[in-house]
């Protein structure tokens, strides 16, 4: 199982996606060691970030980012360095949006070519299903699938609403699915949140008068399968997964 990355280790890892985007390793590593802006963090630091990418195939064998992560928002200094910082901007929710969307529409791509018989995306017809894509092998063997996009590999972080908490307590065909979505819009990765995790980790409400509507989860490695199963049961085969490890997700796939 890959190591969960430190702070500095995930700071400096998207510093170099948001950078290489628009310049070559050797300029960003002046700019790292040169620029006032970027002097939190030490070269071994930044050589670190970039092994790691690297390593969970995140860039290119050019160094070209597999993910846009600046494209939410992320690949900023200021937010980088301060993994605590949650911020909120028009222009940030509609690109959340956007890379939501385009993970849904990278999952159901991957699921068709998986050869599944029937998938369905509900979530483009409502949201009251509380889930985001159906897919069913038989009339009688269904999985829901809520999707939940990024296209940050050093961590995930996703916000789970009380709908679709509650549907998940009485759905036993419910499934949380992370994708990784790559710059060219397919699944980079694609995770299974463990479910009893989840609901050791949502809120509680501990009054009448209070009740929480939307958590926002970070979600540990050892909390994560590869791959996509439900009920035990896997939707996709070892060899239609995407190959990419992130999150910190153990090198096994879901059992099928």
């Amino acid at each position: 199982m890959p190591l969960p990355l430190s702070e500095s280790t995930r700071a400096a890892a998207l510093r170099w996606l948001a950078l290489l985007r628009v310049c070559g390793v050797p300029r960003a590593q002046v700019l790292f060691t040169h620029h006032p802006r970027y002097a939190d963090l030490t070269p071994a630091q930044y050589a670190e970030g970039l092994t790691w990418l690297r390593r969970a195939g995140m860039v290119t064998v050019a160094d070209r980012p597999v993910v846009v992560i600046s494209d939410c928002g992320l690949g900023s200094p200021v937010v980088a360095s301060a993994p605590g910082l949650v911020t909120w901007s028009q222009a940030a929710e509609e690109a959340r949006r956007a890379v939501g969307v385009a993970g849904e529409r990278a999952l159901l791509r991957l699921l068709k070519r998986g050869g599944l018989p029937h998938v369905r995306h509900v979530a483009a017809e409502s949201d009251a299903y509380g889930y985001d894509i159906e897919a069913a092998w038989s009339e009688v063997e269904q999985a829901h699938l809520e999707v939940k996009s990024t296209t940050d590999p050093t961590r995930l972080v996703v916000h789970l609403t009380r709908h679709e908490c509650d549907v998940m307590t009485t759905d036993r065909d419910w499934c949380l699915t992370a994708v990784l979505v790559g710059a060219d819009g397919e699944a980079a990765s694609v995770a299974t949140v463990d479910r009893e995790w989840l609901q050791s980790a949502v809120p509680v409400d501990t009054a009448k008068e209070g009740r929480w509507e939307s958590a926002r989860l970070q979600v540990p490695g050892h909390a994560l399968s590869r791959g996509i199963a439900v009920n035990g049961r896997a939707l996709l085969e070892e060899g239609q997964l995407p190959s990419r490890l992130v999150w910190g997700v153990a090198d096994r796939a879901t059992q099928a």
